[in-house]
């Protein structure tokens, strides 16, 4: 009875096997040759489209992110100097009296930033400034150097011109620093100049 059985299911898994070698097995024959369509195109020329391109929509905010930054302890302290005074009569003009400050971030405390001339040219007041290293082997550490002026006159823009290296540090990026005097000398001739540093000795 056993053997039948086995014999039976033997020969029901080869009847399976023989129905399915005609599916698993099939032939293609290409009877006729195809071909792409005949079409005829006519264009006329034409140009590219235009676009008005006002740039990408920038959203600007602020995230927090921990660093490592070098810490510097900087004591500040009042003190009472002299600084230049500047007063600037223009009649029917209201006047008001304000402190113009130069100020720099620099590597080390051997450098010295001093206001030598303020003009105005085109409305606008240049402040021309000079920043010199006096002591090359004073101690690295970032500190800033500023000088000022004290000026009575029509509040007009102020606009900075620092003559000498600009150090590297984003502090630095709001002033202009030129190589010398002569890269803006046909503006100030243009101008009219309200203050010089007098010469030191």
């Amino acid at each position: 009875m056993k053997s039948q059985i086995l014999n039976s299911r033997k020969l029901l898994s080869f009847a399976l096997v023989l129905s399915l070698i005609p599916l698993s097995s099939c032939r293609v024959e290409q009877e006729q040759a195809g071909e792409l369509p005949d079409v005829d195109v006519s264009v006329e020329p034409g140009q590219l489209p235009q676009y008005d391109i006002q740039g990408p929509d920038v959203n600007v905010g602020v995230t927090e992110r921990t660093v490592t930054v070098p810490k510097v302890v900087v004591v500040q302290e009042e003190q009472t100097v002299q600084v230049p005074y500047i007063d600037v009569d223009v009649p029917g003009a209201e006047r008001q009296e304000r402190t113009i400050t130069a100020e720099v971030e620099v590597p080390s405390a051997g450098y010295n930033l001093s206001v030598q001339d303020v003009y105005t040219v085109n409305n606008e007041l240049w402040v021309i400034s000079r920043l010199e290293e006096t002591d090359p082997n004073a101690p690295r550490a970032v500190t800033r150097v500023s000088d000022r002026i004290v000026i009575n006159a029509p509040t007009i823009p102020v606009r900075h011109y620092i003559i000498g290296e600009r150090p590297s540090g984003v502090f630095n990026e709001q002033y202009e620093f030129i190589g010398n005097r002569q890269q803006i000398l046909p503006q100030l001739e243009a101008g009219r100049q309200l203050y010089e540093r007098e010469a030191t000795s």
